[in-house]
């Protein structure tokens, strides 16, 4: 049988925002959408103001760590 694959939705902070002032706001959760590509260069791809995904720069980001019923609160709304 084939395992699949369950990714845990994750956020970061945004503490830098470098050159995409219009696409990042500091201090704001950023919701990341699991890309292996982006970690091989150093990047994350999270949704950002746009609504879209993009690749950022890790440095620019911190992981946050929270509750799962904050998580599904979160991705729900």
């Amino acid at each position: 049988m084939k395992k699949r694959r369950v990714h845990k939705t994750r956020f970061v902070v945004c503490l830098r925002n470098d050159g995409y002032p219009e696409s990042l706001e500091l201090r704001k959760l950023y919701r990341v959408v699991p890309d292996a590509g982006a970690q091989k260069v150093d990047h994350v791809r999270v949704i950002d103001e746009s609504g879209e995904d993009y690749l950022y720069p890790k440095k620019f980001f911190a992981p946050v760590r929270m509750s799962e019923p904050i998580k599904r609160a979160l991705v729900a709304g």
